[in-house]
């Protein structure tokens, strides 16, 4: 059981305040590894249609023991889907590959702006929750701009806005802007993969002073922020440390120095949602 409430969305519905990232975890191995973490008191899946692992998904959370109200399931919408007509069956879909009778969070995964398609995606978004295929609808790497469009043509705000966020990309305007909304920010990449992000000075002198981890250290930064993180690792012990961000608090100072390790250009990815698209 987590040690701290859970988040409440705009709709009523709740998030844990950790989620576990699901990306490259398939097959019979990635759904034994997701089954042990919700073993280990994960209880939010993080996957997309992309990822190609629903059916995994659905498999570790039969596997798994956990009771299916106590599990939160997020899947997302690939560009290619964006057309209404196509959206309600993408999602049902995803339904069957995870054999689940409704998942908990359905996210369009990007903007992809050129298109011109997002509101088009969202207003069949609506629909399915309408219909109780999913119960709450959210968005990823969406920008302001992005938002403003979705809430002004449907009157829906997203109840989630999922983004590249950690230590470098604190991304402070994207969590006021949220935060304005009413809309919850979850952070992709939180603990910076493939950098040195865990051997920045603030963060080794946060992990000394707290004898946490460094990467405890950056969740436990991400939770203190108000973002729902998804770290994800195939590794028992790292899954079960990166829950573990309860019974310290990082102080002002903690929490300023880490700050300062933000940089404009702090993205890890090409990953600017005015210019990068998926389908």
């Amino acid at each position: 059981m987590s040690a701290f409430p859970d988040h409440v969305l705009n709709d009523g519905t709740t998030l844990p305040v950790i989620g576990l990232g699901t990306y490259a975890l398939r097959g019979i191995p990635g759904a034994e590894a997701m089954a042990d973490a919700l073993r280990q008191g994960y209880r939010l899946l993080d996957s997309a249609v992309n990822y190609e692992n629903e059916g995994a998904v659905g498999k570790a959370v039969r596997m798994s023991g956990v009771p299916r109200e106590d599990i939160r399931v997020t899947s997302k919408l690939p560009g290619r889907h964006h057309k209404k007509p196509n959206v309600t069956w993408a999602i049902e879909e995803s339904l069957l590959r995870t054999g689940l009778d409704y998942l908990d969070l359905y996210l369009i995964h990007w903007p992809n702006p050129s298109q011109q398609l997002f509101v088009e995606a969202w207003e069949g978004m609506i629909e399915a929750r309408e219909r109780g295929l999913v119960r709450s609808i959210g968005v990823s790497n969406f920008l302001p701009e992005h938002l403003d469009q979705l809430i002004a043509k449907t009157g829906v705000t997203p109840s989630v806005n999922q983004v590249e966020l950690h230590p470098y990309f604190n991304q402070a305007e994207q969590r006021a802007a949220d935060k304005a909304r009413g809309i919850l920010t979850e952070a992709w990449t939180p603990i910076g993969k493939g950098t040195a992000l865990l051997t920045e000075a603030p963060i080794v002198a946060a992990s000394k002073k707290h004898s946490r981890s460094p990467a405890q250290v950056v969740l436990r930064w991400h939770h203190q922020l108000g973002v729902l993180p998804i770290p994800k690792s195939a590794n028992p012990a790292r899954r079960a440390e990166n829950l573990d961000i309860a019974g310290f608090e990082l102080d002002a100072a903690d929490m300023a120095s880490i700050g300062q390790l933000t940089r404009p250009a702090g993205r890890l990815f090409d990953g600017d949602p005015r210019t990068h698209e998926e389908f």
